[in-house]
């Protein structure tokens, strides 16, 4: 047993980034097994280069857009093709039916899972289920399963990680002067110190347009920050609506050209490469940036897991669920039910309302969220001000 063990979490990008911490625990009790990842495709991007991840499987979930029966021929090849791999072990950390059923079908002996709620009889198809804590950090949760399988839980860390060649041109996208050797050393950096702060990267949008602060609101923070010296790195997804809350925020700045910029502008205070990155991409440049300040979404654990200062804006979450990961930290991860929490260096900017967190997509399903536009841009300008002096 353990020699071929599959973990399950099809979820988004960063409910898969902070399963690594699993990956490591599962390769330090069982060095010589291999461990695969099941994920959503799309997500694999955060496993990637990641040491102790063997095989990285991908679920196409347009599979279920297809015609009934051609479905159902997709589906059963993709359940014969992970039997035929021979996993003696599955571990589902999603809590979904479909997990649920890849796990059973994979024909593994040892089918662990996690108490949740779904169809009549569910709960045969695995041979072990936990009932975990749901009132703490969902790094934490994921671990809780290792820990009541009896394994040995070293320090949590969310792994992510970037190679010199993605790093190299992360800075000669937003630094150009760094790719013209021409130029010495330390003509190089004069160059590009003009900007003689921190680059700070921003991603305002979510698909989840309740976790979205007022564009206007946003655009303030980047105009205090620009006038503070400091470069911003814009970053969305190339959906319409993303990408139409880029053009707003950036509407409320005139002294931002109206020009699309491209992918890099030496001279400009603000690059705009919203829609313009895949994950891998994304990373990279998040790994060169200083800072990290957005909202609750995937590039805010992207920035944590590479070691970033965060800063987060939370509406309806909780932080003691979602909040940023520090892995360097030693204490407690916020262990308020809500308002202004640190952990480690990283920082989440929140109200204390008792209705927080309520996990609603906006309040009344207006898909706003009032406590996250009562939060002003003055009380983040103050935080960002003793962050980053």
């Amino acid at each position: 047993m353990y020699k071929k063990i599959l973990v399950i979490k099809l979820r988004h990008i960063g409910d898969v980034l902070i399963t690594t911490p699993v990956f490591k625990a599962l390769k330090e009790n069982f060095q010589n097994s291999f461990i695969a990842a099941l994920v959503n495709q799309g997500t694999e991007a955060v496993l990637e280069k990641n040491p102790y991840i063997d095989k990285i499987i991908t679920y196409d979930k347009g599979i279920k857009k297809l015609p009934a029966f051609k479905r159902y021929i997709e589906e059963m090849r993709f359940l014969m093709d992970i039997r035929k791999i021979g996993f003696d072990t599955t571990i589902e950390l999603t809590g979904g039916d479909r997990a649920a059923v890849i796990s059973y079908f994979s024909g593994a002996k040892k089918r662990i899972g996690i108490k949740s709620r779904g169809f009549f009889g569910k709960k045969h198809l695995y041979t072990e289920i936990f009932e975990i804590n749901w009132h703490k950090h969902t790094v934490l949760q994921n671990l809780e399963v290792l820990e009541k399988m009896g394994l040995t839980i070293g320090k949590p860390e969310v792994i992510l990680n970037v190679t010199e060649e993605e790093k190299t041109w992360a800075k000669n996208l937003i630094f150009p002067r760094y790719s013209d050797h021409s130029f010495c050393h330390s003509e190089q950096k004069q160059k590009i110190s003009s900007f003689n702060k921190k680059l700070i990267h921003i991603h305002p949008t979510s698909r989840w347009l309740f976790k979205c602060w007022k564009d206007e609101y946003m655009a303030e923070v980047i105009k205090w920050l620009i006038s503070s010296g400091h470069r911003v790195v814009l970053t969305s997804s190339r959906d319409d609506r993303e990408l139409k809350k880029i053009e707003s925020i950036l509407s409320y700045i005139p002294s931002f050209s109206s020009e699309p910029i491209g992918y890099a502008q030496e001279k400009s205070p603000i690059i705009n490469l919203a829609g313009k990155l895949t994950l891998r991409q994304l990373i990279a440049v998040s790994s060169i940036c200083d800072f990290y300040f957005g909202i609750d979404t995937a590039p805010m654990h992207i920035a944590a897991a590479l070691g970033k200062p965060v800063i987060a804006l939370f509406g309806p979450s909780g932080a003691f669920h979602w909040g940023p990961w520090d892995n360097e930290a030693i204490e407690k991860p916020y262990p308020q039910r809500n308002g202004i929490q640190r952990f480690g260096k990283n920082i989440v900017i929140q109200r204390n309302w008792s209705c927080i967190p309520c996990g609603q997509d906006g309040c009344g399903g207006s898909k706003i969220s009032k406590c996250l536009f009562d939060i002003k841009p003055e009380e983040v300008i103050e935080v960002l001000k003793n962050v980053l002096s």
